[in-house]
Parts: structure tokens; C-alpha cells; sequence
């Protein structure tokens, strides 16, 4: 195809790539988990980091990453302090994020055309610095999920359980917050702040609704997230859409025949039963 013999598309399509399969899988735990806004929360808490960066010369990818590493682990560390009110420290840390960030990008004037793109996301965004991290966050995160997949699990359904098994609760539940900030620091040149939060979340909500185990949950997250992210790269180039906007609503779309297949097939079962109970193959 003509896109791939740019090299920005190319960029762009190994990026997606690498955050596709990455980004599910933390879905898939996060939705278990029951923090799921904790990616939104950390997406604007990057870009108070982003704003910081560019007001001190710095590099906006470098700073938005490191700020919302340390948003992942001020969440997790008010986890702890608000047992009783977990949903209580991401808002916490969203009002924070979202305050700084505004206060920052008032201290000044005429931000460059590049801060949009981290806002809505942009192909050309994708830098080959952005690209060595996206790769090595993958990488990394493949190694966090393979290695300690077993007190994850664990840790995903039930702290209490995993504290019984022998899980270390609070070291690994620091490292997972570690991860989740520099997974969505390294999504937001592809998809932009204010969608980094339906890459990593939709594809689980799907894979949940079809999946009939953890394994297959994961494997659907991650073919749906590849499968979204080509897509929706794809047609963002041809119709010269923002590609945050165009993969995110692509994979709303998946999520809706999601739905509507799992409803067909209820019906068809419902349906075959009442046929058996009818002509007395079933009581």
C-alpha cells in the first residue's frame, strides 16, 4: 500500500502495534480490578507533565512519562490510606492532574501545533525517540505479565486471597501501578490524552463479554486491539481523520457487535431449549 511507503505511517504502525498488545492486556486487569478509570485519570495527569516539559525546554514525551509514573504511584499510595473508598484517590489525583495542567498551560503562550497532538492524538506525532519507548514499555510489560502471572491473577480477583497464598500485595500492586503510567505515557503519541483510556479499556470490555476464560479474555483484547489499531490507522491516513478519534470509535463499533452477537446467541439458546423441553428430549 502507498501509506507504508512513508516513513511516519511506518512509525505509526509499529507503534500502534506494540501498544496494541500491550495495552489490552493491562485492560484485562484493570477491568478486574475495578480501576478502570485509572488510565483516564493518568492520561491527564501526562499531559500536566507534557505542559511542564515544554514550559522548562524539556522533552514532552520524557516528562509526560515520568509524571505519570509518579501519578500511578500517588494513586496506589492513597489506595492504601482510603482502603474503605477506592474509587476516592483517582478522582483525588484526576483533579490534581487535570488543575496543574491548566494552571501550567496558562504560564504559556503560543503552544506549538505538536501539544495538540498529544491531546487528540497524531500519526506524525509518533517520534523515533517515542518509538524506543513505546518498544521498550512493551517489552518490559510483557515481561511484568509472563513472569508474575500467576500472583497478578491472584491479585487481580482478590487482594485478601493472594495476601493468603503469599503474594507480597503492596510490592506488586506498586509495580502494577508503575506499569499502567508508563503504558499510557506510551500511548498517548498514537491515540491522545483524552482517548489513551479506550485502547487499553474497550478491547477488555470486550474480550470480558466473549471470553470464556482469563486466557481467551487476553488473546481477544489483544487480536481486538491489533485488529482496531491497523484499522483505524488506516482509515484516520485515508480519510484524514485524527487517528485517537478514528481507532477509538472502531473499536466502539466492535464492542457494539460484541454485544449484539452475545444476544443472538442467547437467543438461540433459549430458543433450543424450549424446543427440547417442548418435544420432551429435555424435563
Amino acid at each position: 500500500m502507498a501509506m507504508f511507503g512513508y516513513e511516519f505511517m511506518q512509525r505509526a504502525f509499529w507503534a500502534g502495534g506494540l501498544i496494541a498488545v500491550i495495552g489490552p492486556v493491562l485492560g484485562v486487569y484493570l477491568v478486574l480490578r475495578r480501576q478502570v478509570l485509572m488510565a483516564d485519570t493518568l492520561s491527564h495527569v501526562s499531559l500536566a507533565g507534557v505542559a511542564l516539559g515544554s514550559i522548562l525546554n524539556l522533552n514532552p514525551s520524557l516528562s509526560g512519562f515520568i509524571v505519570a509514573v509518579l501519578g500511578a504511584l500517588m494513586i496506589e499510595r492513597l489506595r492504601r490510606a482510603y482502603r474503605t473508598y477506592s474509587e476516592l484517590p483517582i478522582a483525588i489525583i484526576m483533579t490534581a492532574g487535570l488543575a496543574l495542567a491548566v494552571v501550567l498551560m496558562t504560564l504559556k503562550q503560543n503552544w506549538s501545533k505538536s501539544f495538540s497532538s498529544y491531546l487528540f492524538g497524531s500519526i506524525v506525532a509518533v517520534s523515533d525517540t517515542q518509538l524506543r519507548l513505546i518498544a521498550l514499555v512493551t517489552l518490559l510489560g510483557l515481561l511484568f505479565f509472563v513472569v508474575l502471572r500467576r500472583p497478578l491473577y491472584n491479585l487481580a480477583f482478590d487482594e485478601e486471597t493472594a495476601i493468603i497464598s503469599g503474594v507480597r500485595v503492596p510490592l506488586l500492586s506498586f509495580g502494577f501501578a508503575v506499569f499502567t503510567g508508563m503504558t499510557v505515557a506510551a500511548a498517548i503519541p498514537v491515540v491522545g490524552v483524552l482517548l489513551v483510556s479506550a485502547l487499553i479499556v474497550l478491547p477488555a470490555s470486550l474480550a470480558l463479554r466473549l471470553a470464556s476464560g482469563f486466557a481467551a479474555a487476553i488473546a481477544i483484547a489483544v487480536g481486538a486491539g491489533l485488529i482496531g489499531m491497523f484499522s483505524g490507522l488506516t482509515a484516520s491516513y485515508m480519510l484524514d481523520t485524527p487517528p485517537g478519534g478514528t481507532i477509538a470509535l472502531i473499536l466502539v463499533i466492535f464492542l457494539l457487535l460484541a454485544i449484539v452477537l452475545q444476544k443472538l446467541r442467547s437467543y438461540r439458546y433459549r430458543r433450543t431449549a424450549r424446543k427440547l423441553y417442548r418435544n420432551g428430549v429435555v424435563s
